[in-house]
């Protein structure tokens, strides 16, 4: 009789194991069941050279980004300077820019869905319409004039990407011969916008300025004066020259290491650790599925190398989307909406085949703190960036010259927003090895924003 018993038992508890089997797998295949399909290895989607068979990629225009021809071979939009300015956004003919929509997307292009599987009724796939703007993209590209790099601009109400343009790219339609080793394409199907991480330089001195003014109380009563260096921990802090007597207004605008590095030592690392991630540096900002890059900040070390961390130096690292949503933040009170790239979708007859929304991040800095470091990152423009090159904006800004190596020259970085109701837009440029943040950058940034604005999306 217990032997009845104990087998009965076991047999209740392999029952339970294959009923919770079952549900975990329905689960996965319900939340995941689009990836499976899409694997590069399916043949029902892709050709023997690894190319997707179906699916028509569009901008918001809905002008064609990428096709398939009578003969079914993929083709892209006719003009080369557009292919290749979209070329991370819409991905390349082998499937090796893991962010590209025709690799990302491909379930949702395919025409799977959960109870035919990866099946269109006409055999052409679906409409995917991403949110970026070809036009825009172009004038980016043109404007890093073949420097290294990338351009990002979204809609902070909405989410939008209305420009994620990626630097070295190339042609997809006809795809040179590329060597690993050549340092001309180096991180070629890296999307720079979502994939990379890069030393931030000076515009992570926003953060520090966040922690600074919530934590210390009279931190708009104190001067300090600049003579181009000072001592911390033991070792200097420099700056570029003497900026002499300033405020915490002063310091922003000039971009002092010296007050920075100050502040970060007086705020402490783990103060600093939190301000980070507080600001979402550090986390994966998931893009329709596609994940971004996480940060990485060392305020660990002595005192000198916290002071370097408190200005984007030393091992700080963050993916350039991570700051232009924290940039949102700012420009929107506190949270912004997470950064989005498919606008809508829809059958080949033009039947919707899914929903896409705007998703709010969570709260990334204080309200009233964002409102002050709006009006300091304005006076940044006003004083030292210039306003005449930005005609009809009230835009708030950050330029950061990252040092990456002594024997290089750093990289230029320029991010920040605009506020104005009809033009919600955060947006962040980075030119690896391109010098000055706000002469180089500042100068493309100015380029894009001026064709976002006329464009009024």
């Amino acid at each position: 009789m217990r032997k009845i018993e104990k087998r009965g038992i076991f047999c209740l508890i392999l029952a339970a194991l294959l009923g919770i089997g079952l549900a975990l797998f329905c689960f996965r295949f319900v939340v995941d069941g689009g990836d499976w399909a899409s694997y590069p290895y399916n043949r029902h989607l892709y050709n023997n050279e690894g190319v997707l068979k179906g699916g028509t990629v569009l901008d918001r225009d809905g002008d064609v980004l990428s096709t398939l021809d009578e003969n079914g071979n993929r083709v892209y939009y006719s003009d080369a300077t557009v292919r290749r300015a979209t070329l991370h956004a819409v991905g390349d003919p082998a499937g090796n820019i893991g962010a590209g929509a025709l690799t990302a997307f491909a379930d949702k292009l395919s025409g799977y869905n959960i109870l035919t599987g990866a099946y269109s009724p006409l055999g052409t796939g679906n409409n995917v319409y991403l949110t970026i703007d070809a036009y825009l993209n172009n004038i980016a590209y043109q404007a890093l004039n073949g420097m290294n790099g990338t351009v990002g601009v979204y809609n902070y109400k909405t989410g939008e990407i209305l420009c994620m343009v990626s630097t070295p790219t190339f042609d997809p339609a006809d795809p040179p011969a590329i060597d690993p080793d050549d340092p001309a394409w180096d991180g070629v199907y890296v999307n720079r916008l979502l994939s990379a991480n890069s030393i931030p330089g000076s515009i992570f001195k926003v953060v520090t300025l966040n922690a600074a003014i919530e934590n210390i109380p009279d931190l708009f009563q104190r001067t300090w004066t600049c003579t181009g260096s000072v001592d911390i921990g033991g070792s200097p802090v420099t700056c570029a020259y003497a900026h002499g007597e300033l405020n915490i207004e002063d310091a922003l605008a000039v971009s002092c290491n010296g007050v920075f590095g100050q502040l970060a030592v007086e705020l402490g690392g783990s103060t600093m650790q939190e301000y980070a991630d507080a600001a979402g540096l550090t986390e994966s900002i998931s893009v329709d599925g596609i994940n971004s890059s996480q940060g990485h900040f060392n305020f660990d070390g002595n005192d000198n190398q916290l002071a370097w961390a408190g200005v984007g130096q030393g091992e700080d690292t963050m993916c350039p989307i991570n700051m232009m949503q924290y940039m949102g933040a700012i420009a929107n009170g506190g949270r912004a909406a997470v950064p989005r790239l498919i606008h809508s979708s829809s059958t080949s007859y033009g039947l919707p085949t899914g929903i896409y929304f705007a998703h709010k991040s969570g709260k990334l800095i204080e309200e009233s703190t964002a409102s002050t470091i709006a009006d300091m990152m304005h006076n940044n423009v006003i004083e030292t960036y210039g306003q005449d090159r930005f005609p009809g904006m009230d835009i708030c800004a950050k330029s950061g010259t990252a040092e990456v190596g002594a024997d290089q020259t750093p990289n230029a970085w320029f991010t920040g927003f605009l506020r104005d109701e009809a033009t919600p837009y955060a947006f962040i440029v980075l030119v690896e090895n391109g010098g000055g943040g706000s002469s180089v950058a500042g100068t493309v940034a100015s380029q894009v924003l001026q064709a976002a604005v006329g464009r009024a999306y």
